[in-house]
């Protein structure tokens, strides 16, 4: 059923754009003095505009209705979370691990007892803040300035 709405939906799409793609815009009527008038003929007295914006508000309103339904559909389509939490799909046919497996059977990690201790502190042989002179910097000689050539 949704394949087939799937289908219309697509086709209702392209027919929905072949038509707003045929319609006149609002500065079509400067174009009428090269020839634009033949679509009267086509389409009736009243021009293609009736037509084409009738069939467009049609395939729109099919549009949208096939859009709330598949949207519905999808929504209560979809199962529940517990259902999906039991179907394990082919992790079903892997048969469940032994229950009293001995902890000899397990093998270590290799160098797991080689776990790197933290080193011991540092004396205070280096202040953490650098105590302040008495003196001031002393100040740079003044320089002239370059001569430019």
């Amino acid at each position: 059923m949704l394949l087939i709405l799937n289908v219309i939906f697509v086709l209702v799409a392209i027919a929905m754009i072949a038509l707003i793609l045929m319609q006149r815009g609002a500065g079509a009527q400067a174009g009428s003095g090269f020839g634009g008038g033949a679509s009267a003929t086509v389409f009736g007295a009243r021009g293609s505009s009736s037509f084409l914006t009738k069939a467009t508000k049609w395939l729109a309103v099919v549009f949208f209705v096939i859009t709330f339904y598949m949207a519905w559909e999808a929504t209560h389509g979809a199962r529940l979370a517990d259902v999906a939490a039991n179907d394990l799909g082919v992790m079903a046919e892997v048969p469940p691990a032994a229950q009293g497996a001995p902890a000899e059977s397990v093998p270590a990690a290799p160098g797991a007892s080689a776990t790197p201790a933290v080193p011991a502190a540092a004396s205070n042989a280096t202040p953490a803040v650098p105590e302040a002179s008495a003196e001031p910097p002393a100040e740079a000689p003044a320089t002239a300035p370059a001569e430019g050539g």
